[in-house]
């Protein structure tokens, strides 16, 4: 007697396939839903990636055109693609069907924190960038800035770097540099060294402002325009104090303020014009 057998494969082979169908079907479906929304992010980010370009370029040259520094030049070009990087990817995700709300809170508490952990660096940041905007001093300039004198070596972003006549290396924070007093001595293309030299208050002024201006016009670093000046700024103490001040160039500066002022002394004691004497006055009390 044969036993008869049922062949149990056929049901399971055609669930699988009919599972098959399934998911084909649900693939089709959703490469149809999502095909025109990735080809369209596709598209907008080739289009953006290649206005960013453009928009730079543009903004580069306007700056360019205005004389503006380099470092500011390619600082805010950066600033401005980075920006509009992150508005196009935002615009790119909502395309396609993410929900951008919470990719904007994030970004929002994540700048906050970086605004509060690099608050001096920010301060320091926008110094910076007035400092390179309204420029009141450039590099090459003598300057006095936060109880600090010196040539402006280098101007960043967050500080800017002086030389110190004792050739010491100072570094000035811009946010406080910004709102700070500064003085530019290179303003008018020639500076004025200011000295000061005391004689006896018995010599003749007339005669020492001729000998200290002879002398002045001798070094060969003293401009002839403006004419070097003496002027008397104080009587008092037993001395006349005398503002000897010779003009010269930025570069000359501290050879004229050294070397004038041995000239000078040395034409006072070649025409016997005599400094202050030392003087004590004593008072003696007497209790009747």
């Amino acid at each position: 007697m044969k036993l008869l057998q049922i062949d149990t494969t056929l049901p399971v082979a055609s669930g699988l396939l009919d599972q098959g169908s399934i998911w084909m079907v649900k693939i089709k479906d959703m490469a149809l839903a999502y095909a025109p929304k990735v080809l369209g992010a596709i598209l907008v980010y080739l289009i953006g990636q290649w206005l960013i370009g453009r928009i730079g370029a543009i903004i580069k040259k306007m700056l360019s055109n205005k004389n503006f520094d380099v470092s500011l030049q390619k600082f805010l070009v950066s600033i401005v693609k980075v920006t509009l990087t992150i508005l196009m990817f935002l615009a790119i995700i909502g395309m396609l069907g993410v929900n951008i709300t919470s990719f904007a809170a994030l970004l929002a508490g994540a700048g906050l924190a970086i605004g509060a952990a690099l608050n001096g660096s920010l301060g320091n940041l926008a110094g910076g960038v007035m400092l390179m905007v309204f420029k009141p001093f450039k590099v090459g300039d003598l300057i006095e800035a936060q109880d600090s004198l010196g040539l402006v070596t280098e101007i960043g972003i967050f500080n800017t770097t002086i030389l110190s006549p004792e050739n010491k290396t100072v570094i000035l924070p811009n946010g406080a540099l910004s709102t700070g007093v500064i003085t530019n001595y290179n303003t008018h293309g020639n500076l004025r060294v200011d000295l000061k030299m005391a004689i006896s208050v018995n010599q003749n002024i007339d005669q020492a402002r001729e000998v200290a201006i002879g002398a002045m016009k001798q070094h060969a670093m003293v401009l002839a325009e403006p004419t070097p000046e003496v002027s008397v700024l104080e009587v008092a103490d037993g001395m006349t104090t005398l503002a000897i001040r010779p003009y010269t160039t930025q570069d000359n500066y501290w050879t004229v303020y050294f070397e004038v002022q041995e000239l000078v002394k040395k034409a006072f004691d070649s025409n016997n014009i005599e400094g202050p004497i030392p003087h004590n006055v004593i008072v003696n009390r007497s209790n009747n």
